[in-house]
C-alpha cells in the first residue's frame, strides 16, 4: 500500500540536471515536476520523442552493480493518450472515465443528446451496480446514443492481469495499462463492513524512501484521472461480490498522489460525486509524504481527507530516511498543517508512521512526536514495516510497538496501531511494485544507526 511509497525523493541530494523533452500534450506533466525539483533545464521546443532523464550526482550511491554512470530513472510518456480541448482522449475517441460529469455532459450534448443520457450513462459508469464496460452493458440508453458511444467514446483504461489472495483475505489486483506498463491495486476486506480499495496513482515512485519496495523502481510515469478512477471501479465490479461494498478509497498504493495533483484531485472529485460511485468524502484519502505547495492546495481545494507519512521525529532521521525532507522539512511541513487546518472546521489529518527497529522506535521518539503534533487536529496509524528483498531495516516488535503507542495515548493522542495485511503476497504497505535492474539509490546510513542496523540484519 501507500504508506512506504509516499516519502522522500529521487533527488535527495542539493541539485539535479534533467533533460526532458516531451508532447504539448503532456505539458501539465513536466509543470507538476517543476514544483518539486530544485533546478531544471528544458529545450526551448516540445517535440517527440516523450523520453525525460534524470541524472543524480556523486552524493548518492547507486546499489545497482554496474558502477559506471548510468539515468537511475526514465520516466516514459504513453502514446496515443492526450486532450483536446481540456477532454481526455485516446486516438480520435474520448476517455468516458477522465471527466468529471459537468465535462462528460457537455461533450454528451456537443454531439446532439439531451443531457439525461448523460445522467443515465453516468450512472452506469458509476452507480447501480453496473460499472459499464462497453456499450452492450448500458441497457436503458438510446439506441442512436449507444451507437455514438461506440464510435466515439472509450470505456477502458485499464485491463486486468492477475489477482492474488492472501491468506488473511486481502486481495492484490495486477492491472496492465495501454503502454503495457503494470500498477497494482489492494483491496482489503475487513469483518466490520470497512472494505477499503488501496489505488496508485503513478507507476513507480519518484520519492525514493528508503523502507519501500515501490520506491526502488523509480518513476515511470503519472496515471491519467481515468487510471486512477477505474481502479475503484473495477475493485467494486470485481470484488464486491466476495468481500462485500466497498466504502473506503485511500491513495496509498504506488506513487505519490500529490505528485500527480491534477490527476489525483479530478479522480478523487470522480469518486465522490453522489450520482455515481458515492463514496464519502470523509473516507476517500490521500497520502503525501510532505509536498508543502501542493499540500496546502489539497486542503482549500478537496473535501477529501489528507493522511502524511512522517516516519521520523528528528530532520536527521527523515532527511535519511524520506529525502523529500531535505526540501520541506519536519519544521515547514507542521508548520504549514498547523495554520491551515485552523481555518477547518472538524478535520483532522492523519499521520502515518511506520515504524522501523532501532531507528525511530525509542520512548525519546515517542515523546518527541507527542510535541511535533501538539495543536495539530490529528489522528496518528502506527504502521508496521513490512520488508521487502534488498531492504536494510527491520520491524519494530508488537511489544515494543505496544508501548511506544502506550506513551501516545498517555499524552491524549489518538493513536492505533495497523498491523501488516497481505504480507504473504507482497500487498501490505511498502510492498508494491517490481524494480527493474536500474533502481533508485541506497542513501549513506548515518554513522549512529550503522551499529543498530548491522546488528538487526
Amino acid at each position: 500500500m501507500r504508506l512506504s511509497s509516499d516519502g522522500g525523493s529521487m533527488w535527495m541530494s542539493r541539485r539535479f540536471l534533467i533533460t526532458a523533452t516531451v508532447s504539448a500534450s503532456h505539458s501539465s506533466f513536466i509543470t507538476s515536476a517543476v514544483t518539486i525539483l530544485p533546478s531544471i533545464s528544458f529545450p526551448c521546443t516540445i517535440k517527440p520523442p516523450r523520453q525525460l532523464t534524470l541524472f543524480p550526482n556523486s552524493h548518492v550511491r547507486s546499489i545497482s552493480n554496474n558502477s559506471s554512470p548510468s539515468p537511475l530513472l526514465s520516466i516514459t510518456i504513453p502514446s496515443g493518450v492526450g486532450e483536446k480541448n481540456g477532454i481526455p482522449m485516446k486516438g480520435s475517441k474520448v476517455v468516458l472515465k477522465g471527466m468529471r460529469y459537468p465535462e462528460l455532459e457537455n461533450w454528451v450534448r456537443s454531439h446532439g443528446f439531451r443531457p439525461a443520457q448523460a445522467l443515465m450513462l453516468w450512472k452506469r459508469l458509476y452507480g447501480n451496480n453496473t460499472w459499464a464496460r462497453h456499450a452492450e452493458e448500458l441497457e436503458g440508453l438510446n439506441k442512436d446514443f449507444k451507437r455514438m458511444l461506440s464510435e466515439h467514446a472509450e470505456f477502458k483504461a485499464l485491463s486486468v492481469t492477475d489477482i492474488y489472495t492472501a491468506s488473511d483475505g486481502t486481495k492484490k489486483i495486477l492491472f496492465t495499462l495501454e503502454d503495457g506498463l503494470v500498477i497494482e491495486t489492494v483491496v482489503i476486506p475487513c469483518q466490520r463492513g470497512r472494505n477499503t480499495v488501496c489505488v496508485s496513482s503513478q507507476v513507480g515512485c519518484a520519492m525514493n524512501c528508503q523502507f519501500c519496495y515501490t520506491g526502488r523502481m523509480g518513476l515511470k510515469r503519472s496515471l491519467s484521472a481515468a487510471e486512477i478512477v477505474e481502479q475503484a471501479v473495477l475493485a467494486r465490479r470485481l470484488l464486491s461480490h466476495e468481500v462485500g461494498t466497498i466504502t473506503n478509497v485511500v491513495f496509498m498504493g504506488m506513487g505519490e498522489p500529490l505528485h500527480n495533483f491534477e490527476n489525483v484531485i479530478k479522480a478523487g472529485d470522480i469518486l465522490v460525486d453522489e450520482q455515481g460511485l458515492q463514496f464519502s468524502p470523509r473516507k476517500v484519502t490521500v497520502s503525501t509524504s510532505g509536498l508543502v505547495p501542493q499540500l496546502k492546495r489539497f486542503l482549500n481545494e478537496s473535501n477529501c481527507a489528507l493522511a502524511v507519512s512522517l516516519n521520523a521525529t528528528t530532520n536527521e532521521v527523515r532527511n535519511w530516511v524520506m529525502p523529500i525532507n531535505r526540501k520541506y522539512n519536519l519544521e515547514m511541513l507542521l508548520g504549514t498543517l498547523r495554520e491551515e487546518l485552523r481555518l477547518k472546521h472538524n478535520y483532522k489529518v492523519l499521520f502515518e508512521y511506520v515504524m522501523l527497529a532501532g531507528v525511530n522506535d525509542s520512548i525519546e521518539d515517542a515523546k518527541r512526536l507527542i510535541d511535533l503534533v501538539r495543536g495539530i487536529p490529528c489522528k496518528i496509524n502506527l504502521i508496521s514495516f513490512n520488508p521487502h528483498q534488498g531492504s536494510q531495516f527491520k520491524p519494530t516488535k508488537e511489544e515494543k510497538m505496544i508501548e511506544f503507542r502506550n506513551v501516545l495515548a498517555e499524552a491524549g493522542c489518538v493513536v492505533f496501531l495497523r498491523l501488516s495485511r497481505g504480507d504473504d503476497q507482497m500487498a501490505a504497505c511498502g510492498q508494491l511494485g517490481k524494480p527493474g535492474e536500474i533502481q533508485a539509490p541506497l542513501l549513506r546510513v548515518p554513522a549512529k544507526f550503522q551499529g543498530a542496523l548491522e546488528a538487526l540484519l
